[in-house]
């Protein structure tokens, strides 16, 4: 693994333990877990980065999450995924690759800023959001979806929500912007429904790599879909590595 692949880990690791509510450690890893959203996968999962058999992680999970409505494992080590993959696959687990792509392009200059999103509107705009990508989900499911965020800004030194407006002062596009040690994250990239094709998210993205720009280190999580990849590839972005999730629900 690269030096900064590592870092990249690094960070990955280090975040998700800031805004933990609790921990549990396990052999080449830890379990990060959130009691006040506990049907949030990514606030309560198995994070492992190290071990020599498949069999002692697929038990960790089931102990480290057990009473929980599933069980979400990120593997951060591309190798380890790999070879751990068959027996959380036989366990019952869907498994899903990520790319990490790291931006190696010239940062965008000139470009206008994006909208900083505050708290409440940011909140706001989520539950239009999760309810659009989950017409069946309860009020409660999309409310606990929403305000998880509150819990994010714990992860780095600076957390930053940034959107793009549509003319009728929609926020047609938003991701979030993590900055920690001089490395920099974009996250949870997405375009409204209506608004798609439009440009916003490119738009987004070239603010926001501009507002990174000071960083050693500017890198996202996508999916290994040829859509993402090229819609990053344009704008600068090169894959470094890959790491895996798995997820059962129960």
């Amino acid at each position: 693994m690269s030096e900064e692949l590592a870092r990249v880990h690094r960070f990955q690791r280090d975040f998700n333990l800031r805004k933990a509510r609790r921990t549990i450690e396990v052999p080449g890893g830890v379990a990060v877990l959130n009691d006040r959203f506990p049907a949030s996968h990514d606030d309560n999962k198995l994070l492992l980065w190290a071990g020599d058999a498949p069999a002692p992680a697929v038990q960790a999970a089931d102990e480290a999450l057990a009473g929980l409505g599933h069980r979400y494992v990120h593997v951060l080590d591309d190798d380890l995924g790999a070879a751990f993959a068959p027996a959380f696959t036989a366990a019952g687990y869907e498994h899903s690759p990520y790319l990490t792509m790291v931006f190696r392009g010239q940062a965008p200059a000139g470009v206008p800023a994006a909208d900083q999103l505050g708290l409440d509107e940011m909140i706001s705009v989520l539950r239009a959001n999760w309810r659009e990508t989950l017409p069946g989900a309860r009020d409660e499911e999309v409310e606990a979806l929403a305000l998880r965020i509150e819990d994010r800004v714990r992860g780095a030194a600076t957390v930053a929500f940034r959107g793009v407006r549509a003319p009728d002062g929609e926020v047609a596009a938003r991701a979030d912007l993590y900055v920690h040690d001089d490395i920099a994250q974009i996250e949870s990239v997405y375009t409204a429904e209506r608004h798609r094709g439009k440009g916003h998210a490119r738009t987004l993205m070239e603010s926001m790599l501009a507002e990174a720009a000071g960083a050693a280190l500017i890198f996202l999580y996508t999916g290994t879909d040829n859509w993402a990849r090229d819609f990053y590839t344009r704008l600068g972005f090169e894959p470094l590595g890959r790491t895996h999730g798995f997820l059962r629900i129960e």
